[in-house]
């Protein structure tokens, strides 16, 4: 790192859990989000103003005014204009010496796993399990961390799933595809907006540990928020022996 590195990220090299070494990798690291919306946005900022040093942001939908009473990327300014590229504008002024790449369609297919193979770390910021799932898929094949968030009423929930270690377990194993599970959007049900600044900054946090390897990960732990009362609980869960999507790899 250069003296004007030194100097922005001083406050995370003094921290004995990261220190020079720890700064550099997040400087090198390459950090796939996947959604620029409530989620995205802190998730995002928070990356991007810690030093990852190559971000992409995925995201197929534009900005709406609906949006703006969370998703902090995005502006009135910029409505109607694509999230990833709205997002773009935002981090890039947050810091300027980082490279994004911003991704203005709904990532899938052959170019979902490319980005993922080539991340060091997956942020999945998404609303729907169809994507989720994919990702989830992705992210074990290439064997790429994944740090997945969801928010929606007054309910948020985190979890880390590292496909490095033979015995983590993957979102499936957690969320089985094809059970009968009602998929709540906040754009039906509504969500409280601090909340998705609460995981969303979660997310920014588990993935700095597990690129400079600071701490102990979410992994196999799925975390609860009630922001109505702020309380959260701690569930432990473990690999599926009959995962069919990562019990044999």
């Amino acid at each position: 790192m250069n003296d004007e590195q030194l100097l922005r990220y001083s406050r995370h090299i003094l921290l004995d859990q990261i220190g020079v070494e720890g700064q550099t990798r997040i400087v090198d690291a390459r950090a796939l989000i996947i959604g620029a919306g409530g989620l995205g946005s802190p998730a995002a900022m928070y990356l991007a103003s810690a030093g990852v040093g190559n971000i992409t942001l995925a995201d197929g939908d534009t900005v709406d005014l609906t949006n703006l009473q969370r998703q902090l990327l995005h502006t009135d300014a910029r409505i109607g204009q694509a999230k990833a590229l709205s997002g773009h504008t935002t981090l890039t002024r947050i810091n300027p010496e980082i490279t994004v790449t911003p991704i203005a369609e709904r990532l899938s297919g052959k170019k979902l796993e490319e980005l993922v193979a080539n991340a060091d770390v997956v942020l999945d910021c998404c609303d729907n399990f169809e994507t989720r799932q994919e990702v989830n898929r992705a992210c074990v094949a290439a064997r790429t961390p994944l740090v997945s968030g969801a928010a929606v009423r007054f309910s948020g929930q985190i979890s880390v799933f590292d496909p490095r270690h033979d015995e983590s377990p993957c979102y499936h194993c957690l969320f089985p595809e094809g059970e009968d599970v009602e998929e709540l959007r906040c754009a039906v049900t509504g969500v409280f907006a601090p909340l998705t600044g609460i995981i969303g900054s979660m997310q920014a946090a588990e993935a700095l540990k597990v690129i400079c390897g600071a701490g102990e990960s979410l992994t196999g732990r799925l975390l609860l928020l009630n922001a109505l009362t702020m309380e959260w609980r701690s569930v432990r869960f473990h690999k599926d022996p009959h995962c069919p999507v990562c019990a044999v790899r």
